[in-house]
């Protein structure tokens, strides 16, 4: 850990999680705990849950969970020392110096090294555009209208035409060719050392920090490739970031403008549209599609009106979808890309154009018509049975019937004969027919599995039992210990909490920051705190499914322990405390 436990806790106990949280997501409180949408996945019912006593969120949908400070790594795609500092300047807690381990602080000071060389190669790329040398890309810029404050804003430079300029600049800066390797910003060969960058204008690319993590590259005259991107490092990785993205969270828009490159996201912000963002060279992915998800659920897409420009928009559509990001898309016509438009016809019109963006489904059947040829009656019938296949997309009557109707209006399809054609072609997919499970090896082995499931959950449930009500180890006293919980994991999560409570206090929180290393693990603990119980023990038949679950514990835990034995003697002993269950009565009253 970067920081002692006592002062990870402090910062975390001092940050309520209902109010950290409640920044980000809506929420509404329901009995004890509070609900809303679940920033993690798309869903329509809120399965996102927030305890205050357990001080953790959960959601039943996607099983996202954790404490305050894994909701901002996980939301602000932070690492745990910065969402540690995030928590603890807003609660007021000073910090002393990280007490990390011999690997771990050198792994936080090359990050250091790393970011405050970027920064200074960003300085140096800025200089050399305002020199002689830099005319050329100065010269592009200007060309391109953009101004010195624009300029200035996103950092932008040039990289000379002299092939290992930056790498004596960085070398004189007393840094050592190893470091330089790391940064992606030259190349260390046995025939020589060249940069990566030359005779480019230069685009620094910043996380939401504002920090520098990599560069992109556009080549002056007629050079390949015409634009050029960092490689992965330990602080740039292109599927992770979206170029502008670091203004486009703090616009007042409620959605923001996805386009393909960075001279239309620079064009956008300077005509006033500071929500634009852009992929970084690569395509548009579900990675990028939930980094906005946390700052927005609505996008346009204003992608270059050619053809990859299309398909480019056509791609991105259902990715944003899936993340629960609803999606326009802007028609670009009769300009290439939106910084083509802004110059030719205006910001005030590019205004106009996002005011009658496109729903991306009804863009989807434009595009979709364009492969028939409506004047035959064969292709006609072909293209109104692909748009009713397309409209079965939507599970929902209520929603598939609005779309039915606009996409009818739109295409002066008759609605009645539209609906029809759609309800009939549902009817003969219809739906997967589930196929009985054949007897032999496969069906044992799904009956264990399912054993397995069982005793997992039975665990899960006792385990968010005794947390939700401490005077419940009373009951269970001389029955279950730490050791019944006999996967490695459950074990050393259930020991942590009874440790905890003989210390007068359980803390899932805090126990959970324990795991925050092991993404797997860290997601398993957090939904063995989470365990769906119904209701409260306050009625009999959860009284009895309380005492249910303690004795499968206790009997799987026998069980496997008689497969172990070590002796007879240990066995017949176990013989005995199996025997003794029978009869074994749990009270709760």
């Amino acid at each position: 850990m970067f920081y002692p436990e006592e002062i990870v806790e402090e910062v975390r106990t001092k940050n309520d999680i209902v109010d950290v949280i409640s920044g980000y997501v809506k929420l509404q409180k329901k009995g004890s705990s509070y609900f809303g949408l679940c920033p993690f996945h798309n869903e329509k019912s809120p399965s996102f849950s927030v305890s205050p006593g357990k001080q953790m969120y959960y959601c039943f949908g996607c099983g996202a969970g954790g404490n305050a400070i894994t909701f901002l790594m996980e939301y602000e795609n932070y690492s745990f020392v910065e969402a540690l500092k995030a928590l603890a300047d807003r609660a007021g807690v000073a910090l002393p110096q990280a007490d990390m381990s011999k690997e771990a602080r050198a792994q936080a000071d090359l990050r250091a090294e790393l970011l405050k060389i970027n920064k200074l190669a960003a300085s140096y790329f800025y200089y050399q555009l305002k020199q002689p040398q830099g005319k050329p890309g100065y010269d592009y810029l200007r060309n391109r209208q953009l101004g010195d404050d624009t300029i200035r804003r996103f950092g932008l430079g040039f990289a000379n035409k002299t092939g290992d300029d930056l790498y004596r600049y960085l070398k004189g800066r007393g840094y050592s060719d190893g470091i330089l390797k790391e940064t992606g910003l030259v190349s260390i060969e046995e025939r020589g050392t060249h940069d990566k960058f030359w005779n480019r204008v230069m685009f620094p690319i910043m996380d939401v920090n504002n920090r520098v993590i990599g560069f992109g590259g556009r080549v002056m005259g007629d050079g390949a490739p015409k634009y050029l991107n960092s490689p992965e490092t330990r602080l740039f990785d292109k599927s992770r970031n979206l170029y502008g993205l670091n203004y486009a969270r703090t616009s007042r828009e409620k959605y923001m403008l996805i386009c393909e490159g960075y001279m239309d996201v620079i064009a956008m912000h300077q005509a006033g549209f500071t929500n634009a963002v852009a992929s970084l060279g690569t395509a548009f992915t579900l990675r990028h599609a939930s980094l906005i998800k946390r700052y927005t659920d609505q996008v346009i897409l204003t992608y270059d009106s050619d053809g990859a420009g299309v398909k480019a928009a056509l791609r991105a559509i259902p990715i944003l979808k899936e993340a629960g990001v609803s999606a326009k898309v802007l028609n670009m016509e009769p300009c290439k890309d939106p910084d083509e438009f802004i110059k030719n016809l205006g910001p005030e019109a590019f205004g106009e154009r996002i005011a009658q963006a496109k729903n991306s489904f009804l863009f989807e059947i434009d595009v979709m018509k364009r492969e028939f040829n409506l004047e035959d009656p064969e292709q006609k019938t072909r293209f109104y049975n692909r748009v009713a296949g397309k409209l079965l997309e939507f599970p929902e009557a209520l929603e598939r019937d609005n779309y039915v109707q606009a996409v009818a209006r739109e295409h002066f399809i008759n609605y009645q004969d539209l609906k029809q054609l759609v309800n009939r072609l549902g009817s003969r997919l219809g739906p997967a027919v589930r196929m009985e499970a054949q007897p032999g090896a496969s069906s044992r082995r799904e009956k264990k599995r399912e054993k397995e499931d069982g005793i997992k959950r039975s665990q899960r449930l006792l385990l968010t039992w005794l947390i939700e009500n401490p005077g419940l180890f009373d009951k269970i006293q001389g029955i279950i210990t730490p050791e019944d919980f006999r996967e490695e994991l459950y074990h050393q999560v259930a020991q942590m909490v009874f440790d905890s409570h003989a210390r007068g206090e359980v803390n899932p929180a805090g126990i959970l920051n324990h795991f925050i290393n092991d993404e797997e693990q860290y997601k398993t603990v957090a939904g063995l705190f989470h365990a769906e119980l119904g209701e409260s023990l306050s009625n009999e038949e959860q009284k009895k499914a309380f005492s249910e679950t303690v004795l499968k514990v206790k009997k799987n835990s026998l069980d496997e322990a008689s497969r172990n034995a070590a002796d007879i003697a240990e066995l017949q002993e176990i013989i005995k405390a199996q025997s003794a269950l029978k009869t074994l009565n749990i009270s709760i009253d």
